[in-house]
C-alpha cells in the first residue's frame, strides 16, 4: 500500500479542498501518514495570497522533496495557479491548479504510467474563464463536531491588494442540492455543526439563473436533521439588509457570529482598496445585525499599513474601530504583492510605522475582546464540547458557545460532540 502525506497552506476553502482530496487518496488505497519521511506521495495544497504564503509554499515543496528525493511531490492550488505560464520548479513532478483537485488520484495514476518521461504533469487552465463549479464532497472531516463546508469558489471584486480573483477565477457556486446532500452525510455521521464557507461567501448564487442567494441556502442546511448549528464564514457587508438579517434570525441554528470584512475604517483609504462601501455604510450594516440579534458577536479583519495611509488616515480607521466595537479584530500589515495594483502604487508605507499602527490596533481589539468575555461572566450559555484538553494542570473539556467563545469546563463524564448548558463563573473558563 501507497503512502500518502497532505500539508495544507492558507484559508478555509483550502482545508476543506485537502480534506476532500485527502479522502479520495484513501478511497483509492493510499494510507495517509503524517507529513513526514516515508511517505510516497506528497501533496501540498498552496496558498498565494501574500509573498509570504509564496514563500512558505515553495519553502514546504522543496522540504518534501528533501524527506524523499524518490517520492511524487504535488503542488496544487493557488500559489502553482499563479504561477501559470512560468517554469515549473524541478522539486515538483506534478503541477494542479485550482478546479483541478478532484482529478488528483486520476493524474497521479497518469504519471504513474509515464514517469519514465523527465518532466512534470500539469494540469492547469485558465481559471479566469471556467465557469464550472469544482465538485468535491466530504463525508468525514478531520474534526468531529464541526465540519467546513465549501459552497461557492472565485471572485469578483478585484480589491487593489489581493492576488486571489486572479487565482481562484471569477465567482462559481455550488448547488444547493449537493450541498445539502454533503450536509445530510454529515449530520448522519454524528456532526453537529457545520460552517459555509467560500471565497466570497456572499456572491453566492449570483451565477445562478434565477434566485437562489445565499439565505436560500442557509435555510435549505437549517432544514437538515441533526444538524444543530449554521455558522457562516466570511460575509461582505453588502449581503446585510433588513430582510437577510431578519431572515437569518427567525433561523434559530443560525449562530449569532458574524464576520463582517471591514479592512480600513478610512473611507479614502477603503476607496485605494476598491472595497465599495464606505464606513458609514458598514456601520449601518453592524446596527442592523445588533437589531435583529442579542449581542452578536462581530468580528473583522483590519489592514494597516495601505499605501498612502496617512497617520491621520490610522487614526480614523482606529476611531472607527473603537466606534464599531468589535468582539475580535484581526489585524494584518499591509504586506505588498506582485501583479495587484497595490502594489505599485506611490506612497507605500514603511515597516516600522506599519509595526507600529499593528500595535495600536492590536492593543484596542484586545480591550473590546476582553470587555465582550466580560459581559458574559455570570450567564449561562450554550456549549459544543469538542475536544479534551489539559489547563494549568487539570484535565479539562472545550467547546465553543454560539458566539463562538472557547469554554473549558471540569467534568468526570465524557461530553463529547454533545451541546450543554454552561455557567461561565469567571473569566478563566474562557480560553483563547
Amino acid at each position: 500500500m501507497k503512502k500518502a502525506a497532505l500539508h495544507n497552506l492558507g484559508c478555509k476553502v483550502n482545508a476543506y479542498e485537502t480534506e476532500a482530496m485527502q479522502e479520495m487518496l484513501e478511497k483509492a488505497g493510499y494510507e495517509i501518514v503524517p507529513f513526514k519521511e516515508g511517505a510516497d506521495v506528497y501533496v501540498i495544497n498552496t496558498c498565494t495570497v501574500t509573498n509570504i504564503a509564496d514563500r512558505k509554499s515553495r519553502q514546504m515543496l522543496h522540504r518534501a522533496r528533501k524527506m524523499n528525493p524518490d517520492a511524487v511531490v504535488v503542488a496544487a492550488g493557488c500559489y502553482v495557479q499563479a504561477q501559470e505560464g512560468k517554469e515549473v520548479d524541478p522539486c515538483i513532478d506534478i503541477v494542479i491548479g485550482n478546479n483541478h483537485k478532484k482529478d488528483l488520484v486520476r493524474i497521479l495514476e497518469e504519471y504513474e504510467r509515464n514517469r519514465k518521461e523527465d518532466s512534470a504533469v500539469k494540469a492547469i487552465g485558465n481559471i479566469g474563464h471556467t465557469k464550472e463549479y469544482e465538485s468535491l464532497h466530504l463525508t468525514k472531516p478531520g474534526d468531529h463536531t464541526r465540519a467546513y463546508i465549501k459552497v461557492q469558489d472565485g471572485c469578483n471584486q478585484f480589491c487593489t491588494y489581493c492576488i486571489i480573483p486572479y487565482a481562484r477565477g471569477r465567482v462559481r457556486s455550488r448547488s444547493m442540492e449537493d450541498v445539502v446532500s454533503e450536509v445530510q452525510d454529515l449530520a448522519e455521521n454524528g456532526y453537529r455543526e457545520v460552517v459555509l464557507t467560500g471565497i466570497h461567501l456572499s456572491s453566492y448564487g449570483i451565477d445562478f439563473d434565477g434566485e437562489r442567494h445565499l439565505y436560500d441556502l442557509i435555510r435549505a442546511v437549517h432544514d437538515v436533521d441533526g444538524i444543530m448549528r449554521i455558522r457562516l464564514g466570511s460575509l461582505e457587508p453588502g449581503i446585510i439588509t433588513e430582510e437577510f438579517a431578519e431572515g437569518l434570525a427567525a433561523l434559530p441554528k443560525v449562530c449569532p457570529h458574524f464576520h463582517l470584512s471591514l479592512q480600513s475604517g478610512c473611507d479614502a483609504t477603503l476607496k485605494r482598496m476598491n472595497r465599495r462601501y464606505t464606513s458609514g455604510e458598514y456601520f449601518e450594516k453592524c446596527r442592523i445585525l445588533r437589531k435583529y440579534f442579542d449581542n452578536p458577536a462581530l468580528t473583522t479583519d483590519v489592514i494597516v499599513g495601505f499605501p498612502g495611509e496617512t497617520e491621520e488616515e490610522f487614526q480614523e480607521s482606529m476611531a472607527f474601530v473603537e466606534k464599531v466595537n468589535f468582539y475580535e479584530t484581526h489585524i494584518f500589515k499591509y504586506s505588498r504583492r506582485e501583479g495587484t495594483k497595490a502594489a505599485v502604487m506611490e506612497h507605500q508605507v514603511s515597516e516600522q510605522a506599519k509595526v507600529a499602527r499593528s500595535a495600536l490596533m492590536i492593543e484596542l481589539g484586545e480591550r473590546h475582546r476582553k470587555a465582550y468575555e466580560a459581559g458574559f461572566i455570570g450567564r449561562t450559555v450554550e456549549v459544543l464540547i469538542e475536544e479534551d484538553a489539559v489547563i494549568n494542570g487539570k484535565a479539562v473539556q472545550t467547546g465553543h458557545t454560539r458566539e463562538y467563545m472557547k469554554i473549558a469546563l471540569e467534568s468526570g463524564k465524557n461530553l463529547r460532540n454533545s451541546i450543554i448548558n454552561v455557567q461561565i463563573d469567571n473569566e478563566s473558563q474562557i480560553i483563547h
